[in-house]
């Protein structure tokens, strides 16, 4: 059962910005706002890595060096729905993105395989030099 759908991804160049769109699905809406939520990324022919984290309520976040200044998380609880925000993208940005719910309220950080408990299928971010 998919819990959580991406969508925005897609081709741009550098410099440009893009905005991802993790939305809950099934049995996962109802429990959305309870939980803090996450994004991670994936390379080509790297690990995934953890991006940056907002808790429940929007009001605490989590973020991993690569995000600083350049990226914003949010979310909406009545559309049930995070989003990533990524401002002057380089190419090394380029990865597929995964929504992820957190374990716990507050925001935390996955750096170091903090436990995560539903994925979304990933959307594909490709930033062109």
């Amino acid at each position: 059962q998919v819990q959580f759908v991406e969508s925005g991804g897609g081709l741009v160049q550098a410099g440009d910005s893009l905005t991802l769109s993790c939305a809950a699905a099934g049995s996962s809406v109802r429990t959305f706002s309870l939980y803090a939520m996450a994004w991670f990324r994936q390379a080509p022919g790297k690990e995934r890595e953890f991006v940056l984290s907002i808790g429940f309520a929007g009001g605490h976040f989590y973020y991993a060096e690569p995000a600083k200044g350049r990226f914003t998380i949010s979310r909406d609880n009545v559309k049930n729905t995070v989003y990533l925000q990524m401002n002057n993208l380089q190419p090394e940005d380029t990865a597929i993105y995964y929504c992820a719910k957190g374990a716990m309220a507050t925001a935390y950080s996955g750096a170091s395989n903090e436990r995560f408990t539903e994925w979304g299928q990933g959307t594909q971010a490709t930033v062109s030099a």
